[in-house]
């Protein structure tokens, strides 16, 4: 039985020995294996997991346009305040791949990325077809433009404004905004003041957004340095842009918008934005989890566009106005256009007064990004901007009447899209159950051992105790007899006494 025993306990001792060193090789291990198979599969090479995701992306993504029509433009012209009311959305499926992908020897690879959009009217609150009153931009636009230009050139616009009928508000449909109509104004300012508006043909908004291509972005590609992957080398050949009054604001940041390195942290990322013509920096806001994965939200801080008062090294970005907005005229043709948050989120309150009709919502403006942080690959996102136009009473052009100076709210759009289906699935599987099991099994292996070696050694006490007690009872035994053969070999000396009473019976 002892035999037995003693074996069972070195059994059970091995056992939890092989644990513990099995669950302390996947804690050293286990964490390399899941790096190796994150790099391996984040870089930009076609032998990568997310190469084909990043070539084409394969989530559905969706541009959603909210106009804002004035109620009252008759009254503004008059010097009232305008009433807004919001419209939409109107939403367009948005389709995004590469083309022209180069590898070069220095680690990076260029590309263009074009991006095709389709309404879906199913998802839409009204047509193409709806009509919306807005400011007529192109003639407010050029009036304020033309504020510092002789009189007499002013008079002649405003002529040429009279004979073709323009006014400053204007009733088109959703379509003529967003992708352009024609309009003689174009060539009439052309005469006039040759290059103030640098284009012909149709004007829109969007004009520039469908079938077409955010310039030539140069990336690394993270084969030598997954720390770089994505993070931008060039666009358009350049380094640097030269919209802004600082070197610093120039400065072309972080990544084209897409992914970023693995392994984040909880801090900040960066990427380069050629529709805000500037790169944009947002800070983590809180850790959580998008259909079981894990993320880091991001979120754009309070001085994303705060003025050079507020936040000194947004000075770059001047001459500004309130906090809040941001003057985009040098990247935009000169016209007076600004950007924001919807609503003038996070802005300065006397832009939301200015007008009526905003309830600016963090839950509904604020933009965001959900980062899976082990990988860089965003999961759910929401990019949210305003396009608002800086309009008022230009002397010399009637047309401008005695509107009062305001940023007045065009549209505000969301670029919104998030991983979901096989792929969500292949991501999960591959990203999240794969080091998720690692980490199980490293856990459960030194759960194990534990009670096996302690098994393993209460089984050998209480072996070696049940020998102890063995060994001690025979040694007992043993010393009684040899007492008593010791005893019985010892004879008392025979008595006198005891010989003459045998003697006398």
């Amino acid at each position: 039985m002892a035999p037995t025993r003693r074996r069972l306990s070195v059994g059970l001792g091995l056992a939890g020995a092989a644990c513990a060193l099995v669950g302390g090789c996947l804690m050293i291990v286990g964490p390399l294996i899941i790096r190796e198979q994150v790099i391996k599969n984040v870089r930009i090479d076609p032998s990568s997991i997310s190469f084909n995701m990043w070539k084409v992306v394969p989530v559905p993504f969706y541009l959603s346009v909210h106009f804002f029509e004035v109620l009252n433009p008759k009254q503004v012209l008059q010097g009232a305040k305008p009433v807004l009311t919001q419209r939409g959305p109107y939403v367009y499926r948005e389709y995004r791949y590469k083309t022209n992908i180069t590898f070069h020897d220095n680690d990076t690879v260029s590309f263009l990325e074009y991006r095709n959009l389709f309404f879906q009217p199913d998802m839409s609150n009204g047509t193409e077809e709806d009509y919306v009153v807005v400011p007529n931009i192109l003639m407010m636009g050029a009036a304020v433009m033309m504020e510092k230009l002789p009189n007499f050139v002013k008079l002649l616009l405003s002529g040429a404004l009279a004979g073709m009928k323009q006014e400053a508000f204007m009733n088109r449909t959703v379509g003529e905004i967003m992708w352009g109509y024609e309009d003689p104004l174009i060539d009439t300012i052309n005469t006039l003041v040759p290059g103030l508006i640098p284009f012909k043909g149709k004007f829109g908004l969007f004009i520039e957004f469908n079938n077409s291509n955010s310039g030539l972005f140069t990336v690394n590609t993270g084969m030598k340095n997954i720390s770089q992957v994505h993070m931008v080398d060039s666009w358009n050949g350049l380094k640097k842009v030269n919209y802004w009054r600082s070197s610093e604001c120039n400065m072309i940041n972080g990544t084209s918008g897409e992914m970023w390195p693995p392994f984040m942290p909880p801090t900040s990322l960066e990427f380069y934005s050629p529709d805000a013509c500037r790169s944009m920096t947002l800070v983590y806001e809180q850790s959580g989890k998008f259909k079981g994965v894990p993320t880091y939200r991001f979120v754009a801080p309070k001085t994303l566009f705060a003025n050079g008062t507020d936040y000194p090294p947004n000075e770059g970005f001047c001459p500004c106005m309130q906090s809040g907005i941001q003057n985009v005229s040098t990247c935009r043709l000169n016209a007076p256009m600004f950007i924001s948050h919807p609503h003038f989120y996070n802005a300065d309150p006397s832009l939301v007064n200015a007008v009526v009709g905003l309830n600016p919502s963090k839950d509904q403006h604020a933009l965001f990004l959900d980062v899976h942080p082990m990988t860089g690959i965003p999961m759910n996102c929401s990019i949210k901007l305003q396009l608002n136009l800086y309009i008022k009473q230009v002397s010399g052009i009637i047309q401008t009447g005695k509107i009062k100076p305001v940023v007045l709210p065009l549209l505000w759009f969301a670029e919104s899209g998030s991983i979901d289906g096989s792929v969500l699935n292949q991501f999960y599987t591959n990203l999240v159950l794969f080091p998720s099991l690692l980490e199980y099994l490293q856990y459960i292996f030194l759960g194990l051992s534990v009670p096996l070696i302690i098994s393993a050694a209460v089984l050998m006490v209480t072996n070696k105790e049940k020998c102890f007690l063995f060994w001690s009872s025979n040694k007992k035994n043993s010393d009684s007899n040899k007492a008593n053969q010791a005893t019985s070999a010892i004879k008392p000396p025979p008595v006198k006494g005891m010989v003459l009473r045998e003697a006398r019976l």
